[in-house]
């Protein structure tokens, strides 16, 4: 896999097996001894296998070196775990154990206790008591009791229980990533857009992480001066020449530009792509600019763009497009996240679902909602499938800087359409994407500078989740969420509604699973209760791995669609009610954000 981009090391989940700590004649905790290391060994060996860093490589999980039955074993393991990085603990027991002595004390550690269903000796009681203990001293952590009784010889992970053991794996590791990492703007506000007003206490008290800016004239300055990896930059323009295919130019024949000026414009916009890529981790061939040569630490950034930029600039389309693709001229490669018109929100957005699915992310507007009937009247087509269930659809689109992957060209082994994870694009896979994206010269009534736009319609119809942050004053961040589908129409259809708006754009129609709750009535539901004017989009149904990430990270969540049965979130958020919504949103304030805790 590829080496990580960013300073600092991956989180590590560490693997706490608690054991009753009485000894004696009766020998109970030698009894247990061989059972309680074979529930940490079986769940190190589930991690390994399924949950894997944004840069494809396995989880690392360590396992105390002893089992722990009083403080000193569990202040032992404190101390192995700091040594090791851990930033995440999973304590397993198939037996009663002493609460507070065993029980992680950690106030930056992610937690969560599995406590084995069987008869021969209480783990559920042990688990419930823990978890009592961890709420009344303010340290919520995750439960995980499988639903059917096992036999004390049982060594199989069940399956609700692998099921919790991972989403709280996926969501944590997401959560643990972000700590210490940098959101980068370059820029700043982008035509009043209040995303792009960047709130510095949201990254620092909710994530962990800092906020670099950096003008966009440092970018200009960097052309001029030379401050760039040369041979990167041929190559990726020399891979730009066979791969971006040109199309057509929608502007009046009195304002193109000659093929000259446009051929000039390619270079300028891979320049960029390349300067980027620098600003945001550094780049150590820039010999002599050691001061550039470090970059700024970036997860996750934004480019402001419009208006001063791409007034006189060719924007940012290009840039954006293929640094969030997974792939670039030098192949698969981990995607970035680089924010259109510096939406702070939706790129953080986009970053969390990246670090939950390791695959490329939408950026778009939520542009339009289609019902049925004005698609009939507009097109003469009856809308079918889930697009009628949901009277409509969302048109998705925005200025072309959505990554190339949401093209839905790819397909899985079984030959269904996808977004794969990164680390399994092939080069098969890059050339079917970018056969199917084309490049049109950007509207010069937007973008009075130029640029290219990439340009692509999702044919295919793949699951889907769209989110969003918002921050709300008085309230603090909230985030919403949506599955559904991508939504296939003719060709001839799709065309009509497209040319109503950008045809240079790139184009998906979105609609969303429906049910009885009031914003999920239907497509009209979801686009009226849309809390912005953006929305991240990623392959696949991933809500309930977001509402225990958000449940980590302290943000309510406002709006979604996931089935009840799927919510899983510390178990102290059951003293806050009885419904789930109301739970949350107690919990989380109660709480309070991580990372203000130890700012105070």
């Amino acid at each position: 896999m590829a080496k990580s981009r960013l300073i600092g090391d991956y989180p590590v989940i560490g693997i706490r097996p608690t054991i009753d700590g009485r000894r004696g004649k009766i020998k109970v905790r030698e009894s247990l001894e061989a059972q309680t290391m074979e529930m940490a060994k079986s769940a190190k060996k589930l991690l390994e296998k399924n949950i894997r860093y944004s840069n494809g490589e396995p989880v690392k999980v360590v396992i105390a070196d002893t089992t722990i039955g009083r403080v000193a074993e569990a202040a032992a393991c404190a101390d192995k775990f700091k040594k090791e990085g851990v930033d995440i603990t999973l304590t397993v027991t198939p037996c009663w154990c002493y609460g507070a002595e065993t029980m992680d004390m950690d106030p930056m550690t992610i937690k969560a206790v599995w406590g084995f269903n069987g008869t021969e000796r209480p783990g559920a009681v042990y688990l419930a008591s823990v978890l009592a203990t961890h709420a009344q001293k303010g340290l919520p952590a995750f439960g995980i009791y499988g639903h059917e009784v096992q036999d004390a010889d049982d060594k199989n992970i069940p399956d609700d229980v692998q099921e919790k053991i991972l989403r709280f794996a996926r969501a944590a590791v997401a959560a643990a990533t972000m700590r210490g990492k940098s959101y980068l703007q370059i820029g700043s506000v982008t035509m009043g857009i209040g995303g792009s007003i960047i709130d510095p206490n949201f990254f620092e008290e909710y994530l962990g992480m800092r906020v670099e800016s950096v003008d966009e004239v440092e970018i200009i300055r960097r052309m001029d001066q030379g401050i760039y990896d040369l041979e990167e930059y041929e190559k990726a323009l020399e891979w730009v020449k066979k791969y971006c295919r040109p199309d057509f130019d929608k502007n009046p024949k009195e304002m193109q530009k000659t093929p000259k000026q446009k051929a000039k414009d390619w270079e300028f916009t891979v320049k960029m792509a390349c300067i980027i890529k620098d600003l945001f981790n550094g780049n150590k061939k820039l010999k002599g600019w050691e001061e550039e040569m470090v970059g700024h630490n970036a997860i996750v950034g934004g480019f402001q763009g419009q208006r001063q930029w791409t007034d006189f600039y060719p924007n940012c389309d290009f840039p954006e497009s293929i640094l969030n693709s997974s792939f670039d001229w030098n192949g698969a490669r981990e995607p970035y996240v680089l924010g259109t018109e510096n939406d702070t929100l939706n790129a953080t957005s986009m970053l969390f679902l990246k670090l939950l699915t390791g695959r490329a992310q939408m950026f778009a507007d939520v542009r339009t909602y289609w019902s049925g009937s004005a698609v009939k009247r507009v097109t003469g087509y009856e809308i079918e499938g889930h697009a009628k269930e949901a009277d409509g659809f969302i048109h998705l689109i925005n200025s072309g800087a959505c990554c190339v992957d949401a093209c839905g060209e790819v397909k899985d082994k079984k030959g269904k359409p996808v977004m794969k994870q990164w680390w399994d694009v092939t080069k098969e896979d890059i050339e079917t994407m970018m056969a199917n994206t084309t490049w049109p010269y950007a509207d010069l009534g937007y973008f009075r500078g130029g640029g290219y736009s990439s340009r692509f319609v999702t044919r295919a119809e793949m699951p889907a989740t769209m989110i969003r942050l918002n921050i709300i004053k008085g309230l603090g961040p909230v985030l919403q969420i949506v599955e559904g589908w991508t939504v296939h129409l003719p060709d001839e259809v799709t065309d009509k509604l497209w040319k109503r708006t950008d045809y240079t754009w790139p184009c998906t129609w979105f609609t969303p699973r429906v049910c009885d709750k009031a914003p999920f009535k239907s497509a009209y539901d979801v686009m009226n209760n849309w809390g912005a004017n953006h929305g991240a989009i990623s392959y696949g149904h991933v809500g309930a791995d977001l509402i225990t990430l958000a449940s980590i990270l302290r943000i309510p969540v406002c709006m979604h669609n996931v089935d009840e049965d799927k919510i899983y979130r510390p178990a102290a958020w059951n003293a806050f009610g009885m419904d789930k919504e109301g739970q949350d949103y107690r919990a989380c304030a109660a709480y309070g954000p991580m990372y203000k805790n130890i700012r105070k």
